[in-house]
């Protein structure tokens, strides 16, 4: 490593450690290089979305995304994952210009998660509702306790979870999503597992090992391959077929020119591990 790469990961380094108020940032989880944790920390809270810890996370997977980080874990300290938007700060201001500022802020937020080049996987226990459940529906992979439960429940207090059902629909069936929003009912992680909202289900003591198994997986691939085929993904849901067969061929092309593709064909030939 050069003195410019030096400087520039222990910039990377320092930013990714900065001081947050209710953040905690943890990298090179469970020995994993490259594995960054960002777990919400206001427990009393369950976790809420005020404004300022949206501020804090977005500025956070600002700067993750511009590292040398692998796979993100995003998790939540005690009790919850997330409940959701902050409700008393929410009726605190009671104006629609508030109101449309404070959905395109986490909108936003969402939509980093899916555009930034590393694999988000949500760690998930007690309760993810509302904003919290966009959360876990948003994050490319996601692991909950078996004793979690998800819920899409503004319906309950007059309010339709209008944003968590973008990436809820995308989630698991039409007929599923709509009758988690119009009666606000909760699921546990078996069916939400069954249904496509999470992928795998964990004993609560067992939620972070599964976790750290599953991103050490991850950060077991060539970066490239990883950064190539999560913006493809995500880019060819939203076409036609033949558009996305169209994208996805020239992915591959510049994939396949990449020296960590190459060498991992020719090892798949020569019947030996690639040396990566």
């Amino acid at each position: 490593m050069d003195q410019i790469e030096k400087a520039q990961t222990q910039t990377q380094a320092r930013r990714l450690h900065d001081d947050y108020a209710l953040l905690q940032i943890e990298t090179d989880v469970s020995g994993i290089a490259g594995a960054v944790r960002v777990t919400l920390n206001r427990p009393n809270a369950l976790n809420a979305l005020s404004q300022a810890l949206l501020t804090e996370l977005q500025q956070a997977l600002d700067s993750v995304a511009d590292s040398a980080a692998r796979v993100v874990i995003l998790a939540g300290a005690g009790r919850a994952f997330c409940a959701g938007h902050d409700l008393a700060e929410m009726r605190a201001q009671p104006s629609q210009a508030y109101y449309q500022a404070l959905f395109t802020q986490c909108s936003k937020l969402m939509l980093t998660i899916q555009r930034m080049p590393q694999p988000v996987i949500a760690q998930v226990h007690g309760i993810a509702t509302a904003a919290g459940c966009q959360l876990v529906a948003m994050c490319d992979l996601a692991v909950a306790a078996s004793d979690a439960r998800f819920a899409v429940s503004g319906v309950n207090l007059g309010l339709f979870c209008a944003t968590p059902s973008v990436p809820l629909s995308r989630n698991i069936s039409r007929k599923q999503a709509f009758e988690m929003l119009v009666t606000g009912d909760f699921i546990d992680a078996p069916t939400a597992c069954d249904r496509g909202l999470i992928n795998r289900v964990a004993a609560p003591d067992a939620l972070a090992s599964e976790v750290a198994a599953l991103a050490q997986r991850i950060c077991s691939k060539p970066r490239t391959a990883i950064e190539a085929g999560k913006g493809l993904f995500y880019r060819q849901l939203e076409m036609g077929i033949e558009a996305a067969y169209q994208l996805a061929g020239q992915t591959m092309a510049c994939n396949m020119m990449d020296d960590s593709a190459l060498e991992g064909t020719q090892a798949f030939l020569e019947k030996r591990p690639p040396n990566w």
